[in-house]
């Protein structure tokens, strides 16, 4: 296939033909705001002297081509996207210069103006196959090579790449210009450029290696000029720090690739980007207004993610877009690893399991799932491949593994891979060898159930018990959907819990653990004891499953059930459970609804009261019959107002219940006080009426009609003019 895409075909061609060694890409940024200088000098031996390949790039023209210093003619080798080279020699050197576009929407090379003080900010957004839009190359994850960058930019402006600065000089023009020093071999999509006037913060890190010599880590923070009074860089180099410290020790390799940048990008696609030595994250992740902890916490998993990949994808990279899922997974289980065991946050398997974990949940019912291991055919493909699937149903699934293997042989099949492997590319058999070795497992049949497969199965707990309540027989029932009829092997815990007879409160009167095999496994641990209140299965989240419970455990539930509950694991567990149950039509809405407004105000853990929130709205707009929404929506908000008015003053209750009271405004009473929130009118101590809130009250006048003054969101982007208050406007 010719033009923009590339087949997997195509890739395995060239990687079996070429072997890449070294680029020196030269970019010129002061042409202009809508195109950039390029030129790519690249070193590369083929397998077959006289046979032809071709170089990826996505420029608007190329003023010259050379190889192996003969000039070629751009307009017979440049079709748009391809650069046809035929007789290559044994060691080739071709040099490609192009005029290359900026971007407006986040691929290649993005050009963002701040309107609040006309500054320019550049960054650059690869994955998985826009680096030929900055500079010619091999566009595919297997032909790693040495990267070498040098950048002409305005005199005011610094400049970052993956690398530590080599030289700062002038040109004749008084620009300044930026040479940096040569990577180790990576891939092309994680190559990075940033560049501008940004706010920046330095620090380093030293982190001891387990020969008891020392590694020095340059680290640093940035954003753009108009946000650094809202930056707090000292908290995300905090985090950063402690990932390194961590994943040094659980990984034994040292940091491969000698700075930790991270930047803070604007208009940003995505929420981070992995590249090595300089990772890009979203500017929202600087947060305006008053937030929640669960925000902060969010931001620290983004951060611990994107390091792990520093190991896991960028030392080790996979060989072809079939295995995207295997990096992702593994960073996004290793975010809520490492808050748990290096940071203040450990309950983030908490907020796992309620956020990305139901993510996974919900993409994986829909028509268009797919197993975790994807067949992908060209570039178009693996775009499509970036979702709740790739990403959180992999980690889940990772987390199983974990379990099923044991947590230390996970870990040490790890770090063998990381040494085998070092500046390499891998396929899932690589991993899955090293993991067999440590673990002792057959490896094989699992991956073929869990990963060549989609769709998530049920698991019911069913007991027999005599006049007593003893149980006299129990078992787990796992059952699949007919379209992905598959039944897995489960490494999971059982939980039981009961009242205490003499205080009432809710305890863990047992915990053990089993392999879940077929349609039936039996439960003798219950057998012969009373049968708990809740049987809990999955105790813990160890696997990828739904979870159902029986008629009288949900009626508990609806009493208060979830909040007697001493541990916030096993709540979120009911709490996921429940809304299983709920979208699966298996209880309904109304009962949710109740379940939800009885227990919400004693969880403590903000991240499953924020997303309690988003469930109650999606029920009441989507689940409930039209005719029972009016008195579900005014019962839901007197009970939102409820529970803020009831909330501490300055804690994240009271902000996630001010947003939810915001969002399930409804009666003309709601209206009317979020009118006076908005004028000054009503205060709730402890609570700023700031930015961001200001901007949702608004929106939520505008979206039921009871904007009775048609400027008042022009007043307030008059008030806001920012890149923020320019999106909220629109």
């Amino acid at each position: 296939m010719t033009g923009g895409n590339l087949t997997r075909d195509e890739a395995a061609e060239r990687a079996r033909l070429l072997t890449a060694r070294h680029y020196a890409v030269e970019l010129d940024l002061t042409r202009g705001d809508t195109t950039f200088g390029s030129r790519s000098t690249i070193s590369f031996a083929c397998a077959e002297p006289g046979a032809a390949s071709f170089v990826d790039l996505l420029a608007p023209n190329v003023r010259g081509v050379t190889l192996n210093g003969r000039a070629l003619d751009p307009a017979e080798v440049f079709d748009g996207a391809r650069v046809h080279l035929a007789g290559l020699a044994a060691d080739n050197v071709v040099v490609i210069d192009a005029d290359a576009a900026y971007s407006r929407t986040g691929e290649g090379l993005h050009r963002f103006v701040d309107p609040v003080d006309g500054e320019v900010y550049l960054y650059t957004q690869f994955e998985p196959a826009d680096s030929r839009r900055l500079f010619a190359n091999f566009e595919q994850p297997d032909l790693k090579a040495a990267f070498q960058f040098t950048v002409t930019a305005p005199p005011n402006w610094r400049v970052w790449s993956n690398e530590s600065l080599e030289e700062l000089t002038q040109d004749a023009d008084g620009a300044n210009v930026w040479r940096f020093n040569a990577t180790e071999p990576i891939s092309t999509y994680i190559t990075a450029i940033v560049a501008g006037d940004y706010h920046v913060v330095e620090d380093s890190h030293t982190v001891r290696l387990p020969d008891g010599s020392d590694l020095l880590i340059p680290v640093s923070a940035m954003v753009r000029k108009s946000l650094a009074p809202y930056f707090d860089a000292d908290a995300v180099l905090e985090v950063t720090k402690a990932g390194l410290d961590f994943y040094h020790r659980i990984f034994d390799y040292p940091y491969p690739f000698g700075k930790y940048d991270s930047a803070f990008v604007p208009e940003y696609n995505l929420g981070a980007m992995e590249n090595p030595g300089l990772v890009t994250f979203n500017e929202k992740l600087v947060f305006r207004s008053k937030t929640t902890d669960a925000s902060y916490q969010g931001r620290a998993n983004t951060i611990m993610h994107e390091m792990a990949h520093m190991w896991f994808g960028d030392l080790v990279t996979m060989k072809w877009w079939d295995d995207l899922w295997l990096k992702e997974s593994f960073a996004d289980f290793m975010g809520a690893y490492a808050l748990v065991h290096a940071t203040r946050w450990t309950d983030a398997w908490v907020s796992f399991a309620n956020g990305r974990k139901a993510w996974a949940y919900r993409q994986d019912q829909l028509p268009t799932t797919h197993p975790i291991v994807a067949d992908i055919r060209d570039l178009e493909d693996a775009r499509l491949n970036f979702d709740g699937i790739t990403y959180a149903k992999g980690a889940s699934v990772l987390k199983q593994l974990a379990a099923y293997v044991g947590e230390d042989a996970f870990l040490e099949g790890a770090r063998r891979y990381f040494k085998r492997h070092a500046f390499g590319n891998t396929t899932l058999d690589d991993l899955l060898e090293v993991l067999a070795q440590t673990s002792g497992r057959d490896l094989k049949t699992w991956s073929r159930a869990w990963l060549e497969t989609a769709g998530v199965n049920t698991l019911i707990a069913e007991a027999d018990t005599d006049a007593n309540g003893v149980v006299t027989a129990a078992r787990i029932r796992q059952s699949a959907v007919p379209e992905h009829p598959t039944l897995r092997p489960h490494r999971i815990a059982v939980g039981g819990y009961s009242p205490n007879p003499a205080t009432g409160a809710v305890e863990l009167v047992e915990r053990f653990e089993l392999d879940v095999e077929g349609e039936l496994t039996e439960l003798p641990q219950l057998v012969g004891k009373p049968r708990p209140a809740l049987v809990l299965l999955n105790d813990q989240d160890l696997t990828y499953a739904k979870i159902r419970f029986t008629d009288e455990e949900f009626d508990a539930f609806e009493r208060g059930g979830i909040a007697a509950l001493p541990d916030s694991m096993a709540r979120a567990l009911a709490w996921s459970g429940v809304w299983h149950m709920t979208r699966d039509a298996v209880v309904s809405g109304r009962r949710f609804l109740d379940v939800v407004l009885n227990n919400i105000e004693a969880e403590t853990d903000i991240s499953v009261v924020q997303n309690l929130l988003r469930q109650v709205g999606l029920v009441h707009e989507q689940y409930l019959d039209p005719a029972n929404r009016p008195a579900a929506a005014a019962k839901l908000s007197a009970r939102l107002w409820e529970l803020l008015d009831g909330a501490a003053p300055g804690s994240d209750h009271q902000v996630a219940f001010v947003y939810g009271a915001v969002r399930g405004a409804s009666q003309d009473a709601d209206f009317e006080r979020l009118r006076a929130l908005l004028a000054g009118e009503l205060a709730y101590q402890g609570l700023s009426v700031d930015q961001d809130l200001r901007w949702a009250i608004i929106e939520a006048l505008a979206a039921a009609g009871r904007d009775d003054d048609a400027a008042l969101s022009e007043r307030e982007a008059a008030a806001d003019d920012t890149a923020d208050g320019r999106r909220h406007r629109a």
